[in-house]
């Protein structure tokens, strides 16, 4: 990004904050949720609002606003990208900068459960709402769903959930829905990946609310992916996540792809943040699997 471009964009948040919901009224919008490949291909930046910064060894690598906008409007200027999900902060300055055209938008919901917090599991909606969502007039909301047997705070984050469904439905607005199960180890919130947990936390999530008719699942890449995703009929997004072996990632994602229940992919730091620094050449890996 043109240093005069990101100057431009800080003078209109604080000189014309209507500029925001007029970029909102006037932008075009997508025709469809899937994209040429005929999949949903969607890049991720949510994370900071959760307070969770780091990328690969960097620990505050998304904490550098300018370099995460420039990146992103990078990954939403690839062949085959379709998609942004992210939080009321990053999508404004992205609609101000004329990134979100023709683009499949996705309102990220619950982000009060901070990483690394005593009260992470309880997932407070501090972000948009399906009310929201429509007035912008984006595509759906999506929320964090992790289910902690030993924290009664999980009760709440459930029943939270399935108003988000039942609200974002009644706006006909997709409902995508990421969900764990979660426990303490050595006072960290860690997601259990074993195929077992994921199948329970995939049949919690599948029966939330009043109907599950705009609801979609965001799901990690597990060993057993067949049986896992057998567990629901609901549309599924591959999710990117913290990636150590990129190679190994992207076979797994291409596996994973072959499932009938799979409609496409959500990732974030592992395109954007990419080992090798060549954030084009790590969407366009990615956008090719989907053909």
């Amino acid at each position: 990004m043109r240093e005069e471009e990101f100057r431009r964009l800080l003078d209109t948040r604080a000189a014309r904050p209507r500029a925001i919901a007029e970029a909102a009224a006037r932008r075009r919008r997508a025709g469809s949720v899937f994209g040429e490949h005929g999949r949903l291909m969607v890049i991720a930046a949510d994370h900071p609002a959760r307070g969770a910064l780091r990328a690969g060894a960097a620990p505050l690598a998304m904490a550098d606003r300018a370099g995460l906008l420039d990146r992103l409007c990078l990954a939403l200027s690839r062949p085959g990208v379709n998609g942004v999900l992210g939080t009321p902060d990053v999508l404004e300055d992205l609609l101000l900068l004329g990134a979100l055209e023709g683009k499949v938008v996705i309102g990220s919901m619950n982000r009060g459960g901070l990483a690394g917090t005593a009260f992470e599991i309880d997932d407070r909606f501090t972000a948009y709402d399906a009310a929201s969502i429509a007035a912008r007039g984006f595509d759906g909301g999506k929320m964090l769903m992790r289910i902690d047997p030993e924290d009664r705070a999980t009760a709440g984050t459930l029943a939270a959930c399935a108003a988000a469904v039942n609200d974002l439905a009644g706006q006909e607005k997709m409902a995508i829905i990421e969900p764990f199960v979660s426990g303490r180890a050595g006072g960290k919130l860690v997601n259990d990946l074993s195929p077992e947990a994921m199948i329970r936390a995939i049949a919690v999530a599948s029966g939330l609310g009043r109907t599950s008719a705009y609801t979609w699942l965001k799901v990690p890449c597990v060993a057993d992916m067949e049986r896992v995703l057998s567990a629901t009929t609901l549309p599924a997004l591959i999710l990117g996540g913290e990636v150590a072996d990129q190679a190994a990632a992207v076979a797994a994602w291409r596996k994973a792809l072959q499932l009938p229940t799979v409609r496409g992919m959500v990732i974030g730091r592992s395109l954007l943040y990419p080992p090798d620094g060549d954030v084009a050449a790590a969407v366009d890996a990615a956008v090719e699997l989907l053909s």
